[in-house]
């Protein structure tokens, strides 16, 4: 039987992962890895807990609310992300957003769990992440970032992996 590579099964746990993320517009997979062992995952969703998206619209006042300033009460998508139906492009209006990123969620997870992340390597099935999880990625010590694409999220981002020691490759999917 042939074995694949490190970076094609974390590739595949990545892509498998992001299939029980709850955002309504992006499902993405991360995965925190150190001496070739699975230490945490995550996906992109709201809050343990917290309502999802779609029972949002019935639930959260304050949407509700801005959705009749707009004149967007009647035939709504419910399975529509809430920012796409205010009308944002991707990353714009992210005050509405309740969800955390998976790479995030992935070092929250290691947290809860009492499993330390300095030194790790995490894969994620997606680009170069936003700001605010490279501030925590820096901050919690994750040696490598290994992802899909070299594009940034934003300008902060870009400052911020220049700025940083953090190692970061397209994965290497090679033949396997």
């Amino acid at each position: 039987m042939k074995k694949i590579s490190w970076d094609k099964y974390y590739f595949d746990l990545c892509n498998t992962i992001a299939t029980n993320s709850k955002c309504l517009s992006r499902q993405i997979g991360s995965v925190l890895v150190r001496d070739k062992s699975v230490i945490s995952t995550g996906y992109n969703g709201p809050p343990r807990g917290i309502s999802h998206c779609t029972r949002r619209y019935l639930r959260d006042k304050n949407l509700y609310a801005e959705l009749k300033k707009r004149g967007i009460t009647h035939d709504v998508d419910f399975t529509k992300c809430p920012r796409q139906t205010l009308g944002y492009k991707s990353g714009e209006g992210l005050e509405w957003c309740i969800a955390a990123h998976s790479e995030v969620n992935a070092v929250i997870n290691a947290a809860r769990g009492g499993i330390k992340v300095k030194g790790a390597e995490l894969y994620m099935s997606c680009g170069i992440p936003c700001k605010n999880c490279m501030i925590t990625i820096i901050n919690a010590g994750i040696d490598e970032l290994i992802v899909t694409k070299l594009s940034t999220y934003d300008f902060m981002s870009e400052f911020l992996v220049k700025e940083s020691k953090i190692k970061i490759r397209v994965f290497d999917l090679g033949d396997g």
